[in-house]
């Protein structure tokens, strides 16, 4: 037997929400995903010690689904030189950078706090 119950959900096979084709014949293009543009967007940028005299340069105010984080924070790391992560919908650079993030994300056209 290879379906779980005949007549629920699970029995019938998943279709395109667009085309109505199943979803292994589809050929619709994933969704592109509208950001809003850098231009429109204000970013703040400080710095914070942490634990054992560490300084780590935070860019905040940025909101998720307004902003590509994860390719913004990869462009910043690059740039920089620095490690970093994405913590809480905040970039975190490793390190006191926090004039040369300011210069790179105004060169991408953020306002900056």
């Amino acid at each position: 037997m290879t379906r779980l119950f005949a007549g629920t959900p699970f029995d019938i096979p998943p279709t395109c929400d667009r085309c109505g084709e199943l979803e292994e014949a589809c050929k619709c293009p994933p969704p592109a995903h509208e950001y809003l543009p850098a231009e429109k967007q204000t970013a703040k940028v400080f710095t914070e010690r942490r634990k054992n005299k560490r300084v780590m340069t935070i860019v905040k105010d940025l909101k998720p689904e307004e902003t590509d984080l994860p390719k913004l924070l990869s462009d910043l790391k690059s740039a920089i030189g620095a490690g970093g992560s994405l913590q809480e919908n905040q970039i975190e650079i490793q390190g006191d950078h926090l004039a040369r993030v300011q210069e790179k994300l105004k060169s991408i056209g953020y306002r900056v706090r």
